[in-house]
């Protein structure tokens, strides 16, 4: 079983998923990646999908778990490289991705996270003043 690497860019961590993802490496993936969290602190979780072609309901459903984990953990989760025939699946499928930010790329998926992440930050300073 092939591990999905978890690459880290400032406090961001970037999930490119290149391989046909199959339960249990769906499952080692949503394990690493809430322990990554953690031990780095990370406050954005960005997951590019542009090489899968297909999405299960398992799938589909593993991303919504990554998302409500990293809320918990205080980091958001963008979504990023969507294919059309994965969009209309999901939709076909029933599954809304609660929770899950989408953006067309990479580039838009981190300045997503860092405005996200900005905003919040901006919330917080009110809170204490």
């Amino acid at each position: 079983m092939g591990e999905i690497p978890i690459l880290k860019i400032r406090d961001c961590l970037l999930v490119s998923i290149q391989v046909d993802m199959h339960d249990r490496l769906a499952m080692a993936l949503q394990d690493d990646l809430t322990h990554r969290i953690v031990d780095d602190r990370a406050r954005g979780v960005m997951i590019d999908i542009s090489a899968l072609e297909i999405v299960d309901s398992f799938i589909g459903r593993m991303l919504n778990n990554i998302a409500a984990m990293s809320r918990v953990l205080d980091a958001v989760t963008v979504v990023v490289g969507m294919r059309p025939a994965v969009a209309i699946t999901l939709v076909e499928l029933g599954l809304a991705l609660t929770g899950v930010r989408t953006a067309l790329n990479v580039d838009r998926g981190l300045a997503m996270i860092r405005q996200l992440i900005d905003d919040e930050g901006t919330v917080d300073d009110r809170r204490k003043g």
